[in-house]
């Protein structure tokens, strides 16, 4: 019986401790896969309405950033906004939905946004 225990025990405790290190191997390799640069926003295409300090045909990084960063938005957020579209939010440019950016792609972007595009 007290095999019996031991073994459920230690079963359990290995599960866990498998759970927690897959958990913690996500973490981990979360940022790296995360990590968006001006190369992607190159990639997109999004350089062409978007700069980091200037207002062009869109708002600056710096100005989209101060709107949303700080806990104002999520990248969840603003990449759903991305994703979608929008008019009226900064003028009466609208933008267009941006569906041919993967996903991850888009979080990465709006993430990069929110942390000042650097």
């Amino acid at each position: 019986m007290t095999n019996d225990r031991t073994a459920a025990v230690h079963g359990s405790f290995a599960a866990s401790l498998v759970v927690a290190l897959g958990i913690g191997v996500s973490v981990v390799a979360w940022p790296a896969r995360a990590v968006a640069s001006q190369a992607l926003a190159q990639k997109y295409a999004c350089v062409a309405c978007h700069q980091a300090t200037a207002k062009v045909v869109g708002p600056s990084w710096k100005d989209i950033g101060a709107r949303y960063g700080e806990g104002k938005g999520t990248a969840a957020q603003l990449a759903a906004s991305i994703k979608a579209g929008s008019s009226g939010k900064w003028g009466a440019m609208p933008m267009p939905p941006q569906t041919q950016i993967p996903d991850a792609d888009v979080q990465s972007l709006a993430q990069w946004v929110l942390d000042g595009a650097k």
